[in-house]
């Protein structure tokens, strides 16, 4: 059992990753849904994108999603220009006369969402963007959104490369403390806002650097977030109102003062306090002491 923060923080990591067999079902899955929609429609590539393949993906495994991105041939750009959501509805449709049984498919912003028993597959069609990239459509706003998720993968692998594999696992804590204080932040959002605030920075120790981030994430809040790969857009515009920004400030400020309250403690050689207070930033994710 662990008795130091150090070995905590391992156990923690840990904890975040989803197993071998479960990364062998999602291989499995991905590409039978690919094929259900490559059989159906007309396109010009597919590949799985999101947290899988940025490796920030944390367990369990029933609350992940798996992003596949289907690139779709021209003329459904044509077609569907000024119906987003017909394009998701068709999408939907293509889906189900190869899950014909699966009764959660639904329409869901930007995806169609395929809520399977063990985890979900959100499919994303999208289309060449001239000039690199890609657009996908937005059924909410009823507009086109610019993005390039290959190059969101490499950003991130080299930015792991650069902080000596560190910022990779570091992500996962952060999105563990999202997932167990209200997910406030949604998944792309916060690991956009880590990879801000780590730029130019040296990683300390865990525990420091979850500290660090939790302050710095802080006044980020209020201000425009970039998508990385260059596209315009603010990442963190679903935060459109003062009181959502509000609440993720003071979510953050209060893992803050843990963090740091839990650094006093171990300083002070009052470990099992400090895992108290690490506990209530990562709930069940952090081990007990001991």
């Amino acid at each position: 059992m662990p008795t130091t923060i150090s070995q905590g923080f391992a156990k923690l990591s840990s904890n975040l990753e989803i197993t071998s067999l479960q990364s062998a079902t999602v291989s499995s899955r991905q590409k039978d849904v690919r094929d259900a929609v490559k059989n159906d429609l007309s396109t010009e590539g597919d590949f799985l994108v999101g947290s899988y393949m940025r490796s920030t993906m944390i367990a369990p495994l029933k609350s992940a999603d798996i992003d596949i991105f289907v690139v779709l041939t021209s003329d459904y750009y044509s077609t569907y220009y000024n119906d987003q959501a017909g394009l998701l509805d068709k999408v939907k449709r293509s889906i189900k006369k190869t899950y014909p049984k699966t009764p959660d498919i639904s329409r869901n912003g930007q995806a169609v969402t395929i809520q399977f028993t063990d985890f979900a597959v959100d499919v994303v069609p999208a289309f060449n963007r001239s000039g690199g990239g890609y657009v996908i459509p937005n059924s909410v706003t009823s507009t086109w959104i610019q993005t390039d998720p290959k190059k969101h993968i490499s950003i991130w692998s080299e930015a792991n490369d650069t902080h000596s594999g560190k910022l990779i696992p570091l992500i996962k804590m952060i999105k563990a403390w999202n997932k167990e204080n209200g997910l406030s932040l949604t998944s792309f959002h916060l690991e956009c806002l880590v990879l801000k605030v780590l730029t130019g920075v040296t990683m300390g120790t865990y525990p420091q650097t979850c500290r660090f981030v939790f302050d710095k994430m802080h006044s980020q809040i209020d201000v425009f977030n970039y998508d990385p790969a260059g596209y315009g857009g603010d990442v963190g515009a679903y935060l459109n109102s003062s009181a959502k920004r509000e609440d993720v400030k003071t979510r953050l400020s209060r893992a803050y003062e843990r963090a740091v309250a839990a650094e006093e403690f171990e300083s002070k050689g009052k470990t099992s306090d400090a895992y108290g207070r690490w506990k209530l930033i990562f709930g069940n994710y952090f081990p007990a002491y001991g």
